[in-house]
């Protein structure tokens, strides 16, 4: 079983972070986005990846191949943005008319991988929203298969939004189904979609059901991604029966939190829903409902719903305070 994962975007809700570290590398309850969507479909039986890259490539391939060193996997370069379509387009010549997965590279969901690769027919993930019309929308009939799919239209017919999940049994005819799309006209922005192609596929009379998801968790803008690392925070705590004792100088750890080797934290409150990355230093500092990236240095700072990348340095003000009844000081 072949899986794809499309890492090619630039992450551009998520500058300044993503100027110099892809949106996939941001970390996350303990691993990164992409290292949670390799976990599952590792767990589930995949065997080979093809990872489909572009801005700032190399470090994804040094991440996967220095975490996953046994991995089979093929890297294909997207040298332009031009779709999620165009990013599968890419990678026929390796997957051929085998089955094989997608999964689009900033989606984290919670759902049984295992179950949805046992499937006699291809499937989508879908998960039911207040706003469809920024997401690729599926029209489902009665028994949960798909009649229709449109990416991100103006009046949607459904609340069901596809969620970047596919498991795809019919390859050759979704190759055939992404010719004849990138032989048509693109849309305003220059993309050819994957949801494009898999409409000519029903069209065609391929079943597409529809399965739906627990949790969606869409990782390209800020507060989703904190949401998305609080939540798994509390599953990982949940799961493991316990909660990891840490042990830094005066400080006090407030769970969920999740701190990797090789920190320094001083005189501090860290937590809840608090991620930090390998050889942090932080002193003198409050850190709740926050991101912290690897090598990063805090001192005398109060950080809520943050996301700090790596090797950034952030200093505050530290004061000594005398003050008389009756008085009103705003440091904000």
């Amino acid at each position: 079983m072949k899986a794809i994962i499309p890492v090619a975007g630039a992450g551009t809700k998520l500058r300044p972070l993503t100027y110099t570290q892809p949106k996939a590398l941001i970390p996350i309850a303990g691993k990164t986005i992409l290292g949670v969507i390799v976990d599952q479909l590792i767990d589930a039986g995949v065997s080979e990846f093809v990872f489909v890259i572009g801005y700032l490539g190399e470090k994804i391939q040094r991440y996967i191949e220095r975490r996953y060193p046994n991995l089979k996997c093929t890297f294909v370069m997207q040298n332009d943005r031009r779709g999620t379509g165009h990013a599968i387009w890419l990678t026929q010549d390796i997957v051929g008319s085998d089955e094989v997965m997608i999964v689009l590279g900033d989606t984290v969901c919670d759902y049984n991988v295992k179950e949805v690769l046992s499937s006699p027919v291809s499937q989508i993930g879908v998960r039911k929203v207040d706003d469809p019309r920024s997401f690729g929308v599926a029209e489902l009939n009665p028994q949960d298969n798909v009649v229709r799919m449109i990416e991100k239209p103006m009046i949607p017919k459904s609340n069901m939004a596809m969620v970047g999940i596919y498991y795809i049994k019919e390859a050759a005819s979704m190759y055939a189904a992404l010719n004849r799309h990138l032989n048509n006209t693109a849309d305003e922005n220059g993309e050819y979609h994957l949801t494009s192609a898999l409409q000519h596929m029903v069209e065609d009379g391929i079943t597409l059901h529809a399965f739906r998801v627990n949790n969606w968790f869409d990782c390209g803008k800020k507060e989703t991604l904190l949401s998305t690392n609080a939540t798994l925070l509390k599953q990982m705590e949940d799961e493991q029966g316990l909660k990891q004792n840490y042990e830094f100088n005066n400080t006090v750890i407030i769970h969920p939190v999740n701190v990797a080797e090789g920190c320094d934290i001083s005189n501090s409150i860290i937590g809840p829903n608090v991620t930090i990355g390998e050889h942090t230093k932080i002193v003198s500092s409050i850190v709740k409902d926050s991101i912290i990236g690897s090598y990063a240095e805090l001192h005398h700072v109060v950080l809520n719903s943050s996301i700090i990348g790596s090797d950034a340095y952030v200093r505050g003000l530290s004061q000594s305070l005398n003050i008389g009844d009756n008085t009103e000081i705003d440091l904000a």
